[in-house]
């Protein structure tokens, strides 16, 4: 490609393409010769039209060339554009009702040959030529060539491979789209082109680039502010590396390593939050009933009130809820991010958890009728609908709000508050802070709160529903962090246990998604909980029940690790108490006595390490290792450590393969080192889930890698010296 700025060198074997079309493609792409079709007479361009079937196309556009140079006052291109319009159009149409099976240029020729001529280029420089020119009186494009211009470059994106990403690269030309937003009779077209630019380009841009993009959001109205939520999406997610290896943590931590700052995603959900008033519209984007939603403009950018009234109430909840979706996922993903505890406190002040339980039954779970409006292609149940998708929305949200912080409280009414206060009192135990200093004026009101709200629904749930796994992440959400037996009863007073032991065990779920979801809330719902564990002794009442329990424990241990991990915790604080009731339960609960043995815990802390190898960690898997670590150091406080690496060296050898598990977990160990021991790791997490001390943790997992072969707790005094193999660099290549 260097050489061709000179043109071919002599002696080259292929020269340049004589045919027109081939000349302007290679001319593109070398930067020599033909560059764009109004370089070609227009004898030649009428004499090859109707041969070539070009529609007349690159004529029009030498006549757009014509009338559109820097001191034009562009009257005469919007009539050429509005010839060249309908041209494309119909390609567009059929490019999203089609299956493109063949080559784009020929399935499409007009939008290829619009594009080949250099249409998109030309309407580029048409469109940012006021912005180009330096005279005091800058040329005016009327507002209705501003929209065929847009409308024509999205259809050419639709339709022409490579033309959107070609656009995505121009960053000056994404950051002056931006600009034509703050006129609402452009606003539509602008927004959809950003979006589809934005979806395609390499790198993020940066919001504080936009000019005065305070300014720009505060002059939309709640219908702008919506759909420009959909772009914003695209600005304030990390970008997804694609490649499922690359999810691995071995390549995160490298990549933290590289990346010393915040991300472009982090810049821009900072700069977001500095906008005044801008969650507060969110807030109450999210919040509004379909009632309040007359307001509304039109492309003419006149306030359309009437119409809106107008409209059938089914389209009307179809528009609701579309914009809903998209201001969910923005509060979700900036529920998520460093300013967590920033987002929490404004989302908590504007009432944005008791405005959605308002609108619970009648909007987001509400029930179909028959009149519902569905997207074309698609079906009320169709995972893509808009009712589907708005759920699982509001279910993310619900669980990104409530994980391991103290709003979540918020999710219950006063009554239910008190309910919990009256729990702790009856238990003889102190109230949680949280529960205690939680502003009551913010709570849901109603008879229920959204978290009972959510469980009434969650048990009349069918059992193929593909809401299950979002329900039950976003009930255990509310569990996680420090241990509450006050929730918990709260909980296990509405039947919560169970229906998840029904649907483990009666309905035998086959989804791995699903039943990871229901092992990890039955896990956040036993924890040290003996009330909790009688219940289950009393549902799982016969032989053939606890078998089919285990089987599905036992199908996948990283999808039920963490229940495991809740299981012998329990069972370690149970067995240290002096409680007759304890006693009682312990003697009769299949559960506890099963994990009670010696060799069920080993052979769970066997396949544990079995499973899981430094190369294929994941933020998934890496709770089996945090598992087996678990049951290591309660056998550490019993002085029973040596022994249990003893038995693991035995079942090593009963399988003829010395040293493979014990050389893997040294190496998997050697990586928790790594990977915990960062500075910018939060340890709370592994303390909360365990009431185990970090400390405690971190002098276990020394112990265990201690290189002196004497030493009866040291892994390397289990493996003999033929088979170590425990210094193996691990560090991704």
């Amino acid at each position: 490609m260097a050489e061709a700025a000179g043109g071919p060198r002599p002696g080259r074997a292929r020269a340049a393409p004589t045919n027109i079309l081939q000349q302007l493609r290679y001319g593109q792409l070398s930067g020599c010769g033909l560059t764009r079709g109004t370089q070609i007479t227009e004898a030649l361009l009428k004499e090859r039209d109707k041969q070539a079937k070009w529609s007349g196309i690159p004529l029009l556009l030498q006549k757009l060339y014509q009338h559109s140079h820097p001191n034009s006052d562009f009257s005469q291109c919007q009539s050429i554009l509005k010839e060249i319009s309908p041209l494309l159009s119909m390609e567009a149409v059929a490019s999203v009702t089609e299956d493109k099976k063949a080559a784009q240029e020929s399935t499409f020729p007009n939008t290829y040959t619009f594009d080949l001529f250099g249409g998109v280029d030309l309407l580029v420089e048409i469109l940012m030529r006021p912005t180009l020119i330096t005279q005091k009186k800058k040329q005016k494009i009327s507002d209705d060539l501003i929209k065929d211009c847009l409308s024509i470059l999205y259809n050419t994106c639709i339709c022409t491979e490579g033309v959107t990403r070609r656009l995505a690269e121009r960053n000056d030309f994404v950051l002056f789209l931006f600009t034509l937003m703050t006129n609402k009779k452009t606003f539509l077209q602008t927004a959809t082109l950003i979006e589809d630019i934005l979806g395609v380009k390499k790198e993020m841009i940066q919001l504080d680039d936009i000019p005065n993009l305070g300014s720009l959001v505060s002059s939309f109205d709640q219908q702008q502010l919506a759909n420009f939520c959909r772009i914003l999406a695209v600005t304030i997610s990390e970008l997804d590396p694609g490649s499922d290896d690359k999810h691995t943590l071995l390549a995160k931590n490298a990549q933290q390593k590289k990346n010393l700052g915040p991300s472009r995603a982090e810049i821009n959900q900072a700069t977001l939050l500095n906008i005044p008033g801008f969650i507060e519209r969110l807030c109450k984007l999210a919040t509004r009933k379909v009632s309040e939603t007359t307001e509304s403009s039109d492309e003419s950018g006149l306030a359309n009130t009437s119409t809106r009234a107008q409209l059938p109430q089914p389209m009307k909840i179809m528009h609701e809820i579309m914009y809903k979706l998209e201001v969910l996922y923005v509060l979700c993903v900036l529920l998520m991010g460093r300013q967590r505890n920033q987002v929490h406190k404004m989302i908590a002040e504007f009432k944005l958890i008791p405005g959605l339980n308002n609108l619970f039954d009648k909007l987001i779970w509400r029930k179909h009728s028959a009149s519902a409006l569905v997207l074309h292609g698609h079906n009320q149940n169709c995972d893509c609908s808009p009712d589907i998708t708005l759920k699982i929305q509001f279910l993310r949200l619900l669980q990104s709000f409530s994980d391991h912080h103290e709003n979540k409280y918020l999710l219950l009414n006063s009554q239910e508050l008190n309910e919990l206060s009256a729990i702790s009192h009856k238990a003889n135990i102190p109230e949680v802070d949280a529960v205690v200093n939680t502003d009551r004026s913010l709570v849901c009101d109603g008879k229920r709160g959204l978290l009972t709200r959510l469980l009434q629904v969650m048990k009349k749930e069918p059992a193929e529903s593909s809401f299950r796994f979002w329900q039950a992440r976003a009930v255990e959400s509310f569990l996680r962090g420090t241990t509450s037996y006050a929730d918990q009863i709260f909980l296990l007073k509405r039947g919560l246990l169970e229906h998840i032991l029904y649907c483990i065990v009666d309905s035998e779920c086959k989804s791995r998604d699903v039943l990871q979801s229901y092992f990890d809330l039955l896990g956040e719902l036993m924890k040290f909980n003996i009330d909790a564990f009688k219940r289950f002794n009393k549902y799982i009442n016969t032989d053939e029940k606890f078998q089919i329990f285990l089987n599905q424990i036992n199908s996948s241990l990283v999808d039920s690790n963490m229940l495991v991990r809740c299981i012998t915790l329990s069972l370690d604080r149970f067995e240290n108490q002096s409680d007759a009731k304890v006693a009682e339960v312990l003697s009769e609960c299949r559960l506890l006595s099963y994990m009670s043995q010696m060799s069920m815990r080993m052979s769970f802390l066997f396949r544990l390490i079995n499973i899981i190898h430094v190369q294929t960690l994941t933020q998934e898997n890496v709770s089996c290792l945090n598992t087996s670590l678990v049951i290591l150091m309660l056998a550490r406080r019993k002085e029973k450590l040596p022994f249990y690496l003893h038995t693991l060296q035995q079942m090593e050898y009963t399988e003829k393969y010395p040293g493979f598990i014990l050389n893997n977990f040294h190496s998997l160990l050697r990586f928790w080192q790594q990977h915990y021991l960062n500075k910018d790791k939060d340890s709370t997490c592994l303390e909360n889930s365990s009431c185990i001390s970090f400390a405690y943790w971190k002098e276990t997992v020394s112990i265990l890698l201690s290189p002196d072969r004497t030493s009866p707790c040291a892994i390397v005094s289990y493996i003999d010296e033929a088979y170590m193999d425990v210094d193996r660099d691990f560090a991704e290549e």
